[in-house]
């Protein structure tokens, strides 16, 4: 099939969304399929590129003046569309799949149904993402939370088929969405993460990870919604009763008041923050690791903690959103409740203190993880494409 997959986030942009559109279109083109993507170009002015073997269409895109530390760039929403009408042309897709909502999806999704080609997407979207970062009172930021779903149910309600990863996402959007939401996982490569990976000492001593102890690791975005700072503080109560190490590996816009508090809290000398870490070797980091933890409390499934998962690790995971669809409490790690730091502090204490309990968990995370295979993804996605054509 010819596929056309559209989002506002692509290469090189690091986040969830982004890298997720990516390993799919990977995972597409490996099957067979001819694949284009339409995502945002590197300037102000539209592009043609090649990533990874595939045609990366560029929409014009500018910062708007907001500095931030993922190099995340924002379509302009107007005047793009005879780009657009003209990469259509081009590509003639059998399908559009849009990953988002945003200008250049929403313009790809309108283009689309114009011309008549079949369009469904998938939803990655949560406004709490984004309404928590605006300044003003409490009653502006429950209005935009409102209007940013209303929003995107007047995009997405134009689709044919519409899917999320997980039931608690489905649930969460599904009185603002008129057809039923279709539940398909993320899924994760098995072959790539897995408890079998040998040992790279050679990474060990280039991130300066300690041998010499357990390590709780963390995978992601250095932002305010993974609430770290809250994982540092239970750290610094827990070290006092338990020997391991914490390691935070990813880039943000907390970065270095993480880095000022673990100064303050005196366990610099027992925190390792690696920075970002590419792809060929995040597998390997994993395996330096023997607990994972997930803080986010806006997770629509959490890719992160999947890989850490198929490595055979335990999860200490925020009892919010979709975690506890991956963390089943007392079999492959515990949740806590947000904000409670001694509540997870005696968690991170029980669980680096008790080798047998962590090693029936790891047990645990391999066999609840076998579910969400990529090959399973890619099977119902390739069913509803075959549908939709």
């Amino acid at each position: 099939m010819k596929i056309l997959i559209v989002n506002d986030t692509y290469h090189p942009h690091v986040n969830g969304c982004s890298v997720f559109t990516q390993r799919f279109v990977h995972y597409l083109k490996e099957r067979g399929h001819e694949i284009n993507v339409i995502g945002p170009s590197l300037d102000f002015s539209n592009s043609k590129r090649e990533v990874d073997g595939v045609t990366v269409y560029g929409i014009r895109t500018s910062t708007f003046g907001f500095k931030n530390n993922w190099e995340f760039r924002y379509a302009i929403p107007w005047f793009n569309k005879k780009y657009i009408r003209q990469i259509l042309d081009e590509v003639k897709p059998d399908l559009v799949h849009a990953q988002g909502h945003f200008p250049i999806s929403r313009n790809v999704i309108d283009v689309a149904i114009e011309k008549k080609i079949p369009v469904m997407g998938t939803n990655h979207f949560m406004a709490e993402n984004l309404v928590h970062y605006l300044p003003g009172p409490e009653i502006f930021r429950t209005w935009l939370h409102k209007w940013l779903y209303k929003d995107f149910a007047k995009v997405f309600n134009k689709l044919k088929k519409i899917t999320t990863p997980t039931a608690t996402a489905a649930k969460f959007i599904q009185k603002w969405i008129s057809q039923p939401v279709i539940v398909i996982s993320n899924g994760i490569d098995l072959k790539i993460f897995n408890h079998n990976l040998e040992i790279k000492e050679n990474l060990r001593e280039k991130y300066k990870i300690p041998k010499n102890k357990p390590n709780l690791y963390y995978v992601g975005r250095l932002d305010k919604e993974k609430n770290l700072d809250m994982v540092i503080k239970s750290a610094a109560i827990a070290m006092k009763k338990a020997q391991f190490h914490l390691t935070i590996t990813g880039n943000g816009n907390e970065k270095e008041n993480l880095k000022k508090l673990s100064a303050e809290l005196g366990i610099t000398d027992n925190t390792t923050f690696t920075g970002f870490v590419p792809d060929e070797e995040l597998p390997y980091l994993y395996k330096f690791a023997d607990c994972f933890i997930m803080a986010g409390t806006v997770e629509l499934q959490s890719l992160v903690t999947m890989e850490a998962m198929a490595t055979g690790l335990p999860v200490l995971g925020v009892n919010a959103m979709a975690i506890p669809e991956l963390v089943h409490d007392g079999e492959n790690g515990f949740l806590f409740e947000f904000g409670d730091i001694e509540g997870l502090s005696d968690k991170m204490v029980r669980i680096f203190n008790d080798e047998k309990t962590r090693k029936e968990m790891s047990q645990k995370s391999l066999e609840i993880i076998a579910k969400h295979d990529i090959n399973k993804t890619m099977d119902s996605f390739e069913g509803l494409y075959r549908k939709l054509c």
